[in-house]
């Protein structure tokens, strides 16, 4: 296919109500995915509830229900792709990754199904379900109190999500939990609880059965292009309230470190390397996607934080016209990504204070 072909093509995908995709678990990449996972639970001994999977615009549980959501661009590798350029972000998207969050998901199934934020056993161990639920959680990297599943400390988020995560530890199929955790008596505590739990109410039927969706793709009228739109918009927003509240409006300050790490070495008249100087902004656009993944991972600050951040850097070296040595490159991927995961523990520090 041509270039001008390929646009076209894209062109006509995003302009296609998500409804109107035909999108299916059932045929598509996820199905054995799924029957894997449903093996998973088999091997647990979560044989009296069967959860419904369904396709939609996020991962998730509705509460009181035991369907679990699965992001709709997940069932096919040109939605993947678009929604890695779209947001700069995936979740799930191989085969482990997708595994880990469906066992996320399912530990919200089994608190709802059995109503275990109800038992004070439960409670004592995770906190209440009447804690205010924050989007935007201020955890503490590296705490002995939750254990480490998914990326961004995500335990802390919430009791509801601490347990989940347990939950999914718990479930991982030949983890040795109890040697991984050893040192970590507080979280060890709640393994214990949950390994405790599991093998009770494995033995009755579920109190909750009840099949509930929210946003199931075939109810989506809007285009491909019109959900980009919305999120991106909200990203923008919230990247906007951040720079407000703590000082992220970076612009013109990012001017002295981005000069710190390009021009001793990048400068063309530095004769230490004859290397072609190759431009700093299209590498810090090319290293954007990974970097914001693993940034999150490890410090907690969202993606839809950090992408700006990063953004703004390529932005700002584009206007410096900064340059770099091709033969030291893996020195200022280094040297940029100490700097936005400093710029994102900043973040982090400036909003739990104010919490």
């Amino acid at each position: 296919m041509t270039t001008s072909g390929s646009s076209s093509a894209m062109s006509q995908l995003m302009a296609t109500p998500v409804r109107d995709l035909n999108l299916k678990i059932s045929g598509s990449r996820l199905a054995p995915l799924i029957t894997k996972f449903n093996q998973e639970l088999k091997k647990a001994g979560i044989v009296r509830i069967q959860p419904h999977f369904y396709l939609s615009t996020e991962w998730g549980v509705p509460f009181g229900a035991i369907s679990i959501s699965i992001p709709f661009h997940l069932a096919r590798t040109d939605l993947i792709k678009v929604q890695a350029e779209q947001l700069g972000f995936l979740e799930g998207a191989g085969r482990a990754d997708f595994l880990r969050y469906l066992r996320h998901e399912m530990g919200h199934v089994i608190n709802y199904a059995y109503r275990l934020y109800d038992r004070a056993d439960w409670t004592k161990h995770f906190g209440s379900m009447q804690e205010e639920y924050v989007e935007e959680y201020r955890p503490q990297p590296f705490s002995r109190k939750y254990v480490c599943h998914l990326p961004g400390w995500y335990a802390q988020k919430h009791p509801d999500e601490d347990w989940a995560e347990c939950f999914a530890v718990w479930m991982t199929p030949n983890y040795d939990w109890r040697t991984a955790y050893a040192a970590w008596p507080q979280t060890l505590e709640k393994l214990e609880f949950c390994d405790r739990l599991m093998k009770e109410i494995n033995q009755r039927d579920p109190d909750v059965t009840q099949i509930d969706t929210d946003e199931e793709v075939g109810e989506l009228q809007y285009t491909l292009q019109e959900f980009y739109d919305k999120f991106c918009n909200i990203d923008e927003r919230q990247a906007s309230d951040a720079s407000d509240d703590d000082g992220l409006a970076l612009e013109t300050a990012l001017d002295a470190p981005l000069q710190g790490i390009f021009e001793d070495m990048g400068d063309r008249e530095d004769l230490s390397t004859t290397a072609p100087r190759l431009p700093a902004g299209e590498l810090i656009r090319r290293i954007e996607s990974e970097l914001v993944t693993n940034v999150y991972r490890w410090t907690g600050c969202f993606p839809n934080r950090v992408r700006p951040m990063v953004q703004q850097l390529a932005e700002r070296a584009e206007r410096l016209k900064q340059v770099y040595p091709a033969d030291h490159e893996m020195t200022f991927i280094l040297s940029i990504s100490t700097l936005v995961t400093a710029l994102a523990m900043d973040h982090v520090h400036r909003r739990r204070q104010k919490s």
